[in-house]
């Protein structure tokens, strides 16, 4: 297993292109599932989790042709295989349980589909989903199946389009919706939600393969049955959260790195608290360029939220990011109840960060009530010093590495497999940008992180 050596100081300077969108990339592949029409993507990132979206798919029928250099994929699913797909894909990512959407309209047949999987951040619960599919008419079973359970679904009398409104903006429940409305008889309204970029790359592409389907300002979306479909080509949309974090690890470096394809739209709300503390950009005609342009001021009030907030995948590396900012801020999670495990090893490393189970902030959340530490005061700047590090998660991952790249001394981290599953490249632009690091060889520790450790219940 290969460890990341980082010997920090050394500001990145550079330029850097962002791949495309994981969280696009993944759910497009599930969504030409929907036809037998064949499908050729763009700008597709070569990560993990595509590779396992990928074999997935073709496990149930499609034939694939991916030009990984090129970043160009032909897919195609002129029938379906089977509508089983194996346990092995358990707790692989989390798309398994959007197969239950897009396999509802294409078979007759019972889908059976693993337990989601993903990042260790909290139990994730489908619940909504489920919900959401059953107003739709399909009928689904949860069953335990040796050491994991499984969904069976069916809609044996087909699926009839209606009224959903979902308790809670998720992007997942969101799509899943979606995708099980396009094939319904009759229209379907989902109510409350998601509108992040991804969910609206998904609709354009759904559009052009055949999908009537309109977002309306309130949250609302409307979508018009259809068994018609048509060959698709599409472009995937440069990844927010990877361009945000190289933006971030360039200013904690104090260094300057421009990001081709960041686009202005859809990192808003990040742009925006990135200024409020006196980090630099310049948007440009094919990117934006992050730098540093003097001391990190503190004093930050941040809430994550659901699109167009600000999004909960950027507040990991902006807590590094803070730990260099002069004063105390305060990060307030709203979208997931576990997702400040990783402080603690921040903490290990010089930061000064405390926990509370409170709702810190003018937003009331759905946490409020219950024993998670969803709240961070963050007090800076404080220098941090190299160790030893095991990533729990993907986004967590990113920040160790920011935190190792500014960090006195030598930072080794093992895990790097959290980090090949979104970040397209990443050892190759840690090198074109300077980076001081090297990849050596080792083993893993044997037991759980103390993040991990941390996402066991709490109990008061």
């Amino acid at each position: 297993m290969n460890l990341l050596k980082i010997t920090g100081g050394t500001p990145l300077k550079g330029h850097i292109k962002a791949a495309g969108a994981k969280n696009a990339m993944t759910k497009l592949l599930v969504a030409s599932l929907l036809s037998d029409k064949p499908c050729t993507f763009y700008n597709v990132p070569n990560i993990g989790d595509v590779e396992v979206t990928v074999a997935l798919c073709e496990e149930i029928g499609m034939d694939v042709k991916w030009d990984r250099e090129a970043g160009v994929m032909h897919v195609v699913t002129k029938e379906l295989k089977t509508s089983y797909v194996p346990q092995r894909f358990s707790g692989s990512n989390r798309i398994p349980i959007l197969m239950i959407g897009a396999l509802l309209g294409r078979t007759d047949q019972d889908i059976i589909v693993p337990t989601a999987g993903g990042c260790l951040i909290g139990p994730r619960p489908v619940d909504f989903h489920i919900r959401a599919l059953e107003q739709l008419g399909a009928v689904i079973e949860y069953r335990g199946m040796k050491r994991e359970g499984a969904y069976f679904a069916h809609a044996h009398n087909g699926l009839k389009g209606t009224l959903i409104t979902l308790p809670f903006p998720s992007v997942g429940a969101t799509e899943n919706t979606i995708l099980a409305s396009v094939t319904a008889r009759g229209t379907t309204v989902i109510k409350n939600a998601a509108i992040e970029p991804e969910v609206v790359e998904l609709i354009l592409f759904l559009q052009k393969l055949g999908a009537i389907i309109t977002v309306d300002v309130d949250r609302s979306i409307r979508i018009q049955g259809t068994r018609r479909f048509y060959e698709v080509e599409h472009t995937v949309i440069p990844d927010r959260i990877e361009a945000a974090s190289w933006g971030m690890a360039a200013i904690t470096s104090k260094g300057r790195v421009f990001v081709e394809g960041a686009q202005h739209v859809n990192m808003l709300t990040f742009l925006n608290k990135l200024r409020e503390v006196g980090g630099g950009f310049d948007v440009k005609g094919t990117g934006i360029e992050f730098f540093y342009d003097g001391p990190l001021q503190g004093g930050l009030h941040l809430e994550t939220d659901v699109h167009p907030g600000f999004m909960t995948d950027w507040q990991q590396p902006f807590v590094v990011l803070l730990t260099q900012a002069s004063g105390s801020s305060v990060v307030h999670e709203t979208v997931y109840e576990n997702r400040f495990g990783y402080t603690e090893t921040l903490s290990e490393m010089g930061a000064d960060i405390a926990l509370f189970r409170q709702c810190l902030g003018g937003k009331q959340c759905r946490f409020a009530s219950q024993s998670f530490c969803h709240s961070v005061i963050i007090k800076g700047s404080t220098p941090l010093v190299g160790r030893d590090i095991r990533i729990p998660d993907l986004r967590a991952g990113f920040a160790y590495v920011m935190a190792a790249l500014i960090a006195s001394d030598t930072s080794t981290i093992s895990g790097l497999h959290f980090l090949e599953r979104g970040y397209e490249s990443l050892v190759h632009k840690l090198e074109v940008l300077g980076a001081n690091f090297s990849i050596v060889k080792g083993e893993e520790k044997v037991g759980r992180s103390k993040e991990e450790k941390f996402l066991e219940p709490v109990f008061t």
